[in-house]
């Protein structure tokens, strides 16, 4: 039965190919070259306890997120004292983003920025350089250990750091030597149900286990420890006793308070 994942991995590939054909690769690299110096990743999560803060259009999971909150985001990330990193979802198709957004968004905000994004090639993290990103998600579930070690080596090549996801103990075995930054993700990719697609929306996320949490035990000792979906300002204590950082991105952006009232909250939760 193909899962949630394969059926974004399918398009990702696609647009990667169209991606190719409007910039050829060898732009690509001439762009790099002019990109803005990167910003610390790995050093803004090891500071303090604080977010990974998403910017999203809509996700597979639920839907649409709240344009007024959308609004919001950008200027309120950029000023909170929680905010250590800002993730960009640049997949168009499901996540309504794209890299030449996270451009614009880099450039209004003083925290590094994550591509966030299902990265199957080379090419996509030169261009995520290329247009200033400072790192990139690496995904052990879409990359075998030996191509997952060669993106890391590229991204650190060009500057870059990378958050590489996990979601069971066989993907934790799998990470390369030199992880610095190993997110858990609760979210359940590898399955047919609990999303409602590109055209659908539901008040309740029903494809998150947030149980996985407790594989934290599993991951290398040094790593910066990310836990990464279905985190609220009511579970985030929980969540900082073992992680350094909390990636979040719909309970802000769909909180109907608007987003500045949810992040208030997670301030306060995080003790800023």
């Amino acid at each position: 039965m193909k899962t949630v994942l394969d059926a974004i991995l399918e398009d990702v590939r696609e647009a990667v190919s169209a991606d190719k054909l409007k910039r050829p690769p060898a732009d690509v690299r001439r762009m790099v070259a002019d990109a803005p110096p990167t910003r610390d990743f790995h050093g803004a999560l090891a500071a303090s306890f604080g977010l990974i803060a998403e910017i999203k259009e809509r996700s597979p999971s639920v839907g649409p997120m709240r344009a007024e909150n959308l609004r919001e985001a950008v200027p309120a990330y950029a000023e909170s004292p929680v905010v250590r990193a800002v993730s960009v979802l640049t997949n168009a198709r499901h996540f309504g983003m794209s890299v030449e957004r996270l451009a614009a968004i880099r450039k209004q905000v003083p925290q590094p920025v994550l591509r966030k994004d299902f990265i199957v090639e080379e090419y996509q993290i030169r261009e995520a350089r290329a247009f200033g990103a400072d790192a990139v998600l690496l995904m052990a579930n879409v990359l075998d250990a030996a191509r997952m070690s060669g993106f890391l080596d590229l991204a650190r090549e060009l500057g870059m750091e990378a958050l590489i996801e996990v979601h069971t103990s066989e993907e934790i075995a799998s990470l390369p030597a030199g992880a610095r930054i190993v997110g858990i993700n609760s979210r359940k990719f590898q399955s047919a149900s609990g999303f409602v697609g590109a055209g659908g929306t539901s008040e309740k996320d029903f494809s998150l286990d947030p149980g996985v949490f407790a594989l934290v035990d599993e991951l290398p000792a040094a790593a910066l420890k990310v836990a990464e979906s279905g985190i609220s300002p009511s579970t985030l204590e929980g969540v900082r006793e073992k992680f350094q950082a909390a990636l979040v991105g719909t309970s802000l952006l769909r909180d109907p308070r608007g987003l500045r009232a949810c992040l208030r909250e997670f301030e306060e939760a995080a003790g800023v």
